[in-house]
């Protein structure tokens, strides 16, 4: 029995040293406007859910935050970030979309005085069996990094179209991106800097997670952020990408190889298993999570193509 004991402790030590491997560190990518990148991986406790990005934006009165991580051990790492940097208390957190790896850390800015801001949608998820299954999973998974004391935050300000919020003499225009990869998503664009947050629209080189998502509405959701001027874009997953168009590119053929394939299998009545096969994955094979993620993403394609089509 001690010798049991002894195992299983050195295990949980184990699991904290690999975890405490992965710390935020933040890094200034135009002046003013600070990016934590989170692993390429899925969430587990050896990464303390360290697998989605933030942002922090210093102004002259403020900081705004945009998306909190996925543990509040790590939103604190993010907080303590945010002091290296500046004294300027933070105002504001802005929610790109109510997935667990990028908002069970918001307990810990509403502790520090932020205010929270999403879409409305966002209740859809809040108010979900989702929601509820995810954190009693994530409080097993995930622990201790997320335990019996995480909870999921609602927004202070919940936003039904567009915003624009000026701090420090900084706009911030917050649009509804969504239904797309979430009914709730919504992207932050900074004029004065020509920063554009998306959120996980972007997959920056890997796989995105399509889930259940609309990917027909996802699609059109990124041909519209062509539009913006950006000369950088902070994506969800990986890294900030200078080179827009290219990289909301990869996220879009994806998806719509994704539709093409799995939508013309679903027509003609093939099962899933024989259209997955016979399908061409080489050109997305290589990216990290292939694997994990591919083939849920083509069996959730089949079904919704396959809705569609009736």
């Amino acid at each position: 029995m001690l010798r049991s004991w002894l195992l299983l402790g050195g295990l949980f030590w184990a699991v904290c040293a690999a975890a405490w491997a992965q710390v935020p560190k933040a890094e200034e990518v135009v002046p003013g406007v600070w990016f934590v990148q989170g692993v390429s991986a899925l969430g587990s406790a050896a990464n303390r859910n360290f697998i989605s990005n933030a942002a922090f934006v210093v102004t002259n009165d403020g900081v705004v935050v945009i998306d909190a991580l996925g543990s509040p051990p790590l939103a604190q790492e993010l907080l303590a970030e945010i002091r290296r940097v500046t004294d300027k208390p933070v105002r504001q957190v802005i929610v790109t979309h109510y997935h667990a790896d990028h908002v069970y850390g918001l307990q810990t800015f509403k502790a520090a005085g932020a205010e929270v801001i999403a879409h409305a949608r966002s209740a859809e998820y809040l108010q979900s069996d989702t929601a509820r299954l995810r954190l009693e999973a994530s409080r097993e998974d995930l622990f201790p990094w997320v335990d019996e004391t995480t909870h999921l935050v609602p927004p202070d300000r919940r936003l039904t179209g567009p915003v624009t919020l000026t701090l420090g003499g900084l706009r911030f225009e917050i649009s509804h991106a969504g239904p797309a990869h979430t009914p709730e998503d919504i992207v932050v664009w900074v004029p004065e800097k020509r920063v554009l947050f998306v959120g996980d629209l972007v997959f920056r080189g890997r796989i995105p997670f399509v889930g259940l998502a609309d990917s027909g509405a996802w699609v059109q959701a990124l041909d519209r952020l062509l539009a913006y001027d950006a000369a950088l874009i902070v994506p969800g997953h990986g890294a900030v990408s200078a080179q827009a168009r290219e990289d909301l590119q990869l996220t879009r053929d994806y998806l719509l190889h994704l539709r093409n394939s799995m939508g013309k299998a679903a027509a003609d009545l093939e099962p899933f298993e024989d259209a997955y096969a016979h399908t061409d994955w080489s050109r997305f094979e290589h990216l990290p999570l292939f694997r994990a993620a591919n083939r849920i993403n083509a069996y959730n394609t089949y079904l919704l193509m396959e809705r569609q089509g009736r």
